[in-house]
This record gives structure tokens, sequence and C-alpha cells, in this order.
């Protein structure tokens, strides 16, 4: 497609813009900007108390019989034409003197096709089962139901299937779900509307948040980090609402792991039929015997880390139409030297930007965040990181672990840059730990530099600003310009990607009604204005 071409369309899509407006005026975009800095005053009377579903309520508890399936979810693959489906069968088991189920015992089966009858197309693939376990008398173990993984290949773009999944020689298989394929790439093909939630965990505020989510309708769900929040309990499932100023002297960082089939019950009504992919959290650190880590997440999940040429679960590549999604480990090594920026440079070269225009990256810390709570908590991880991504032109950064809700101005290396990503902020889900609602830069609030130590990655990067109006400071001493907008509410964002240049972003708060959107802006892409770094121009999933 021709400069000239490209030209044309963004204008005509700005008239239609235009011409959509209501009394309250037309929505912004970027090329508007940078927006002065807007606060929205936290008002506790809306927000109420974060509270955990118990283990009685009827949406957490199970409800299938001996190995049939439950936890149903489909992910995506690293192109439009497979997926995953994922589920467990069998009962986990918690206490002493376990004995773990087998996973060959039980066959892992999907039939599927593009009618609910017959179901003409059969998929077989791998099962699993993982344990937690704590070498501390008094605290108890916990062995996994049977996780199951089906690829599913050769699927058709933009295609409504129909799929079981289960073991059929035991009569053991599910009710019938379905999900439909991602658009094929293209700079004119896209899904139409992506939900992004953060800070998921399973609280009465959760169940709003998926139910707006779920009312919008999305095709697929961006999840990133902090997903069921199981290590805010102890192993006897006893919670709590902060874990470290609880439970300080406990050996070991306890989970419970039930909670996690609790949230995936939960959930398997939205993510059974609509993909999800996730990236890890903090919260999914989960320290166990024999310093292993992750390893619920690991495995309750099928990531597409081997179709996009990653060695790991926590970092990878798709392509969701004419997207190209990036999804970061902040909890695992990422300076130069280090196996992910290898294969982020690998990924990056090989992007081709006029088959996926629009390159979005995700992780859980958000190197730009005006809260107190994590502030500059992921220095190193900038520091390391960013010249590379700003270098290919990433256009939109996802991140949670702040729990509030803060859209930046595009910004590179802290200073306004029309060239540079926009951050956002979706750390609201509803969990149950705080609310963020301090910020940095109000009096008082400002963080030791101390504080911000990576103690995963055991580096200290963060110093005084060296330039611009906080120059000499730590904290700036009004709201950044950097940040945009932000506000401390529970909620979720939907993306809707119009065309190779324009998209929509929305952000819906929990207390307000499903259809009214508590900030919203276009993010316009300016390639001619912004040249990338040269790529390979075709892309390497396709020989892969």
């Amino acid at each position: 497609m021709t400069k000239t071409t490209t030209f044309w369309l963004s204008f005509a899509f700005a008239l239609s813009i235009v011409a959509l407006t209501d009394a309250s005026g037309r929505i912004p975009s970027t090329l508007d900007g940078p927006f002065d800095p807007v606060t929205i005053p936290y008002d506790v009377s809306l927000r109420g108390y974060a509270v955990d579903l118990p283990d009685t309520d009827p949406r957490v508890r199970r409800r299938v019989k001996g190995f049939e399936p439950e936890q149903v979810s489909v992910s995506l693959s690293a192109s439009y034409d497979s997926v995953w489906i994922s589920w467990v069968t069998g009962e986990f088991q918690i206490g002493n003197n376990l004995k773990p189920l087998d996973p060959n015992s039980v066959a892992s089966v999907v039939r599927y096709g593009r009618s609910r009858f017959p179901l003409t197309h059969k998929a077989s693939g791998y099962s699993l089962v993982y344990n937690q376990l704590y070498p501390y008398e008094g605290l108890q173990n916990y062995t996994s139901g049977i996780i199951h993984h089906v690829h599913l290949t050769g699927l058709k773009p933009s295609t409504l299937y129909y799929y079981r999944c289960g073991d059929p020689s035991i009569s053991a298989m599910s009710d019938i779900y379905r999900f439909r394929t991602m658009p094929v790439s293209g700079p004119r093909s896209y899904p139409e509307r992506i939900a992004v939630v953060g800070d998921l965990g399973l609280t009465y505020n959760t169940t709003d948040t998926i139910s707006h989510l779920t009312s919008n309708k999305p095709d697929l769900v961006l999840l990133v980090g902090d997903i069921s929040y199981a290590n805010l309990y102890l192993t006897n499932g006893t919670g709590s609402d902060c874990y470290d100023c609880s439970f300080p002297d406990t050996p070991i960082h306890e989970t419970y792991q039930p909670r996690w089939d609790y949230w995936g019950r939960f959930m398997q009504n939205l993510i059974s039929k609509t993909p999800i992919m996730v990236v890890e959290g903090n919260h999914e650190i989960e320290e166990q015997a024999e310093n292993q880590r992750f390893v619920a997440y690991s495995s309750r999940f099928a990531f597409p880390s081997k179709e996009s040429r990653s060695s790991s679960t926590f970092y990878y590549s798709f392509n969701a139409g004419g997207i190209h999604f990036i999804m970061l480990g902040a909890y695992i090594a990422y300076n130069k030297s280090a196996e992910q920026y290898k294969w982020l440079e690998w990924d990056l070269a090989n992007v081709d930007r006029s088959m996926t225009p629009w390159l979005v990256a995700a992780w859980h810390p958000p190197w730009y965040s005006s809260y107190k709570p994590h502030y500059k908590e992921a220095e190193c991880m900038r520091v390391a990181m960013e010249e590379l991504l700003y270098s290919y032109g990433v256009d939109i950064v996802f991140n949670g672990h702040v729990h509030a809700y803060e859209r930046s101005n595009r910004v590179y290396n802290y200073t306004l840059d029309p060239c540079g990503p926009v951050h956002i902020t979706v750390g609201d889900g509803g969990n149950r730990e705080k609310m963020a609602i301090e910020h940095a830069d109000e009096p008082g609030n400002c963080p030791e530099p101390s504080s911000t130590y990576d103690v995963y990655m055991g580096g200290f990067c963060a110093t005084n600003f060296t330039s611009g109006p906080a120059a000499g400071k730590f904290c700036w001493d009004r709201q950044p310009d950097y940040s945009a907008f932000r506000e401390s509410s529970f909620g979720h964002g939907i993306l809707e990607v119009k065309n190779e240049t324009w998209a929509l972003w929305k952000w819906y708060r929990n207390q307000d009604s499903k259809s009214k959107v508590g900030d919203q802006i276009y993010i316009v892409r300016q390639p001619d204005m912004c040249p990338v770094h040269p790529t390979l121009q075709k892309s390497w999933f396709a020989d892969s």
C-alpha cells in the first residue's frame, strides 16, 4: 500500500469520526496530544470492599463427575490457523500422603468441526499433573487434577468452530462449546474487540468486571498477570488481604492451590468460547520445594511458545489479524545477554509490518506509573528493553500490577515523544488487595529510592530524573507530563483496531452502567512520521 493511499484512508476515517460525534464532542485522538494530565478523584462510596468468593459459592464448586472435563479454556497459537484447547479432569488433592493421578490414565481428545453435528475432526494432545510441595512440617501439599492441552491445526480464519473435549473411551466428554478463530493477518483484518484486564483475582469485584467484560462480547481476552491470587492464602485455606503484612513469619510464601481450580471453574463460561492469553505476574511466582516457581501458571495454560520460537512460558508472541502481540516476562532475566532479550530481538526483526501493522506489547509491572505503589519498580526492565521496543515502533503497551487505571501520553525515556508508545495500566480487575489511591507526586508520598530494588533480578536502576521539570528529583511534584489520565477504580478495557493506523481504546468502570465509558481515545499510528527499524518483511511464523 502506498503512502498516499495510507494518508487518504486515514483522512477518510478521521472524517467519519467527526461525523459520528454527539453533543458532548468528538472522541479525542493521540493526534490531539500530548494532553494535560487529568486525575479523577477517588470516590470511596462507589468502590466497596474487595471480598473473595468463598469455596461454597456455586460458581466455584466442582459440578462434574469422575473424569468429565472442567475448567475448559481456549487460547491462541501463533497465527489464526491453530488454537489450544485446555481442561482439567479428576479431582485435586490437598493435605499429606498424596497420591498423584496418572496423566496417562485419561486420554486428551478434542472432536471439532464447523457444524455442531457431526464433529468431523479429531485431535489428540498431552496431559500432566503438577504438585505444589512444601518441605516444612504443618504445611499441606497439593497435587492437581489431570491438565490436558490439545493443539488444533489447519483451521480457517474468522470461522466458528464447535468442539467437545475429554476421553471418549470412558464416556467422559464435555458439553459442546464453540470458539471463533482470529482473522487472517493483513492491514485491513482485525478482531472486532479485544478485552484487556489485569490483576483479576476471584472477588465479588471480579464478578462485576467479568460481567461487564462479557457484555462487550470480546473476540479475545488479554490478561496481563496476577490471575488467581492463590498466594494470598496459607495452605490451610486461611486467607488475607495482604500476604506480607499478615503472614510475615511463614517459612515459605505459601499458597492455597485450590483457588486456581475455583478460578478456572468461574472463568469457564467466558474462556471456553473466547480465547484468553495470559502473562505471568508476581502473584504467580508461588515458591515451593526445590526452589521451583510459577509451576501452576506454566502448567494450567497453553502457550504458543514453541510456535513463536520461544523456549519459555514467560515470553512469547502471536498474531491476531493485523496485530502482532509480544508478551514479555518481568520476573525472568531480561538484560541484553539473556535469552529473553535475544528472542525479543529475533521476534521484532521478523515482524512484517505490511501484514501486521500494529505492534502491541504486554507484561505485568508498568514502566510508566505515577502511583505510589510499585513506583519505578520495573526500572531495570525499562532500562534494558525500552530502546529496543522503541526502535521497532511498538504502538501500545499494556500492564497491570498497580491496582488502578492510568493512560500515558506517547512517551519514551520519560520524555514526551510523538513516536513513543501509549502505555496503559489496567491493574484494576478486582483483586482482593487494596486499590492504589496514592500518587507519588503528592506531598509526602514519594517513595524512598531504596524501595525500588528489583528483588527478582537483583538490580537497582531507579535514580533521580536528570532532565525535565522533575530534574534532580526522584518524583514529580505534580502529575507527570507523561501521565495523561488516571483514576482509582475497578474495571477493564476494550481495544478496537479500526484499520492500519486508527484504534479505539475504551476503559469501563465497574460502578457505571455497562454501556458508559470511563475513558476513551483513538490511538493513531503515524508510520510516515515515525520510521521503524528495518525488518525482514516476511513473517517467520509461516516457516516455523
